[in-house]
């Protein structure tokens, strides 16, 4: 049976802003659909420049890209300059089918409604959206992301400002967004758990540039991701009879303070 081919992939791929630090050298890698990929490193280490090489809008060093014009680019955080309601700010995912110089036509504008009605926030379509919490903002910026029909789908830490219960209800989006859209998504974190719970492939950014990419189980071990962030991580299976599964932890260096119980 053969597979179907990748709806990105970039192949012996570098890039380096200044010819003497590299972010990453040689990476191969493709996204498939229906497959989702987490990309883990610390900070600095190039992840979110690895994002807008895959949605073109910076060029590799070296390398080839095979880029999909169909791809949607959800950054951590959305700052206007005009107070834009929720429905205005998801139409701007329109704006390759709208045109230049035209207005959103009702067509458009039931595109966003459904975009937003597949993350939830139909509701608040009205609101102002400097007037919402961080986990509907990033709601809102993957529905502008679903509003403009990518096959691709990019997002630069998504949960990372988020409390638990709105890391799980994006992680479980995304999750959904792969199983039921069949889009090809790629996300940074920097929580080895996130790629636990819903990632397909996880690609590593170690020092030098190196990578290692691959199957989530076979790439996510306690050795790797001490090699990733230069400290003592352990993972653990927990859970209970109807659900289990591994979870990392760090062991900090830091000397525990006296008086606090564990």
């Amino acid at each position: 049976m053969v597979s179907d081919p990748p709806k990105l992939r970039i192949t012996e791929a570098s890039q380096s802003y200044d010819g003497r630090r590299w972010q990453f050298r040689g990476l191969d890698l493709d996204l498939k659909s229906g497959e989702i990929t987490v990309i883990l490193g610390p900070n600095g280490r190039g992840k979110s420049t690895l994002l807008r090489v895959l949605a073109g809008v910076l060029k590799p060093t070296s390398g080839e890209l095979q880029l999909n014009p169909c791809t949607g680019f959800v950054p951590q955080e959305f700052s206007g300059s005009f107070p834009y309601t929720v429905l205005d700010t998801v139409l701007m995912g329109r704006a390759r089918h709208v045109g230049l110089f035209r207005t959103p036509s009702k067509i458009d504008i039931d595109k966003a409604m459904d975009a937003l009605n597949a993350t939830g926030m139909s509701g608040f379509a009205s609101r102002n959206i400097d007037a919402l919490s961080g986990g509907e903002r990033q709601l809102v910026l993957i529905a502008r992301a679903l509003a403009g029909e990518n096959e691709v789908l990019l997002l630069d830490e998504p949960a990372s400002a988020l409390d638990l219960k709105n890391q799980d209800k994006v992680l479980a989006l995304i999750g959904d967004l792969a199983d039921r859209e069949k889009l090809a998504i790629a996300f940074t974190t920097h929580q080895p758990n996130h790629a636990v719970t819903v990632a397909d492939k996880v690609l590593l950014m170690l020092p030098e540039a190196t990578t290692i990419f691959g199957p989530t189980g076979a790439v996510l071990t306690e050795t790797n991701l001490e090699a990733l962030y230069g400290i003592p991580v352990r993972s653990a299976r927990i859970g209970d009879n109807e659900r289990e599964e591994t979870t990392f932890a760090p062991l900090f260096r830091s000397r525990k303070r006296k008086g606090i119980s564990a």
